[in-house]
């Protein structure tokens, strides 16, 4: 298999887990929002041709959903947002993987169908991009590893995606885009993302 998937995800914790949200619908709603996506994206990402990778933010935790046969366990560096995705990106590079890409856990718009478009468009393109409605993005995928996509970001700011898409260009590479979807930050993110959930 030369494709792998790499899934960063929060320890679901009380008062840990989507601040901004929890801000509007309090701490313990926060907490249930975040494990139905994380149920969401178990999913789908058991649903896509690849290796998977799930990345804990604070420790692996042994007996959970993600014990499933093709998930493998890990744990992010101690890094801001960028250096985690550039040692998560470059551990499995560095085990031989040709095609990664990287999700997290906060989209209920993404689906199977959208990651494996991701992997179909990296066999042409450097890179492939799922921007998100804030201004960031929900997937990044590549077939080696760029250490500038990760340096010099404002990260968890809107002008993430537009920065990263300004590198690529300086860079001469070429970069492939999936469709916008909204990540859950905010209590307005999770109505709109369940409203659309439910209509497809």
């Amino acid at each position: 298999m030369s494709k792998a998937l790499i899934i960063f995800v929060r320890n679901p914790e009380l008062g840990k887990v989507k601040t901004r949200l929890a801000a509007d619908v309090g701490n313990e709603e926060a907490l249930a929002i975040y494990k139905e996506l994380l149920q969401h994206t178990f999913t789908i990402a058991s649903e896509v041709n690849a290796e998977k990778f799930v990345f804990y933010h604070d420790e692996i935790i042994q007996h959970d959903m993600w014990n499933a046969e093709g998930f493998h366990k890990r744990i992010q560096a101690i890094a801001d947002l960028g250096g985690k995705m550039k040692a998560a990106f470059q551990e499995l590079f560095n085990d031989g993987y040709k095609e990664v890409i990287i999700i997290g856990s906060d989209c209920l718009q993404l689906s199977a169908a959208i990651i494996e478009d991701g992997f179909t468009m990296l066999k042409k393109n450097d890179t492939v991009i799922g921007p998100a409605n804030d201004g960031g993005y929900y997937l990044l995928g590549m077939r080696t590893l760029h250490e500038f996509i990760f340096e010099n970001k404002a990260w968890s700011t809107a002008s993430v995606c537009a920065q990263t898409m300004a590198n690529l260009q300086q860079h001469q590479l070429t970069v492939s885009l999936l469709p916008q979807l909204t990540d859950v930050d905010t209590a307005a993110d999770w109505l709109q993302s369940k409203k659309m959930y439910h209509d497809l």
